[in-house]
């Protein structure tokens, strides 16, 4: 579904990733993990097709990304950005309806099969009775929700999200997390999210990319690359990992 060649990014004078070759399957659940400052937004915005690679390319679908329409890459994959500011007093459904907007070539006024996917989107993220609520008077976990919802609405087979979790209490960082998970797995959806939670990373991804921030970088399933030496290697703190049952706990390190 997203193939990297040689992508290489930088910020200033200062080389993020450096030969990033990355192939990102189909029903596949990836996260970004590293450091403030790493380079994980900026990596996902490349990939959304928000940002220039500073060298190398991305494919979706085995297409360039530079050689997509935008309408036809606003069908083909939905971006949650890392904060939003909403501008203009619009209401939750138009809000999330404005994400039908890439399956209208013809006409600008939503149909009826818009109305109830918004609808169903909002049902998902349990906000269907903030529908008629003015965006700009919902609190922040509200507001991550509609978000989401939107994202769901544009009905992408990619899905790019920076920090999903961000403002969400635990049951809904939990719920939200799970929901990602099985659109990966019903739906073949494919997922790529950035996250600092690395319980919640682990528990729904089936693969991780680790970024140093210095040009570095590893990828693999979680098994492989979300053990406590390699992650402490990367985060820049010892983690230490504990078993629970079959679940595994991680935790930093007491100095």
């Amino acid at each position: 579904m997203i193939r990297t060649y040689q992508l290489g990014l930088d910020a200033g004078a200062r080389t993020l990733l450096s030969n990033l070759n990355w192939r990102i399957g189909a029903g596949e659940c990836w996260s970004i993990i590293g450091r403030n400052g790493a380079g994980k937004s900026t990596l996902l915005r490349t990939l959304a097709g928000l940002r220039e690679p500073d060298s190398g390319h991305v494919t979706l679908q085995g297409r360039a990304l530079v050689d997509w329409p935008l309408t036809e890459l606003a069908r083909a994959r939905a971006f949650l950005a890392q904060a939003r500011h909403d501008a203009f007093s619009y209401r939750v459904i138009e809000t999330v309806l404005s994400a039908r907007h890439p399956y209208h070539d013809n006409h600008y006024w939503e149909g009826s099969d818009d109305q109830q996917i918004a609808l169903a989107s909002l049902a998902s993220m349990e906000v269907a009775h903030l529908a008629e609520r003015d965006v700009r008077s919902l609190s922040g976990g509200e507001r991550q929700r509609v978000a989401i919802a939107a994202m769901l609405a544009q009905d992408t087979p990619i899905l790019l999200l920076d920090e999903p979790a961000n403002a969400l209490d635990l049951a809904h960082q939990v719920s939200v997390m799970a929901l990602l998970s099985r659109l990966c797995r019903e739906q073949e959806k494919t997922v790529v999210m950035v996250g600092h939670d690395l319980n919640l990373a682990h528990g729904v991804s089936s693969h991780a990319l680790l970024l140093m921030g210095d040009g570095g970088w590893r990828a693999g399933p979680v098994a492989e690359v979300m053990q406590a030496s390699i992650l402490g290697d990367y985060l820049g703190h010892p983690i230490e990992i504990i078993e629970h049952g079959n679940r595994k706990i991680f935790i930093p390190k007491e100095d």
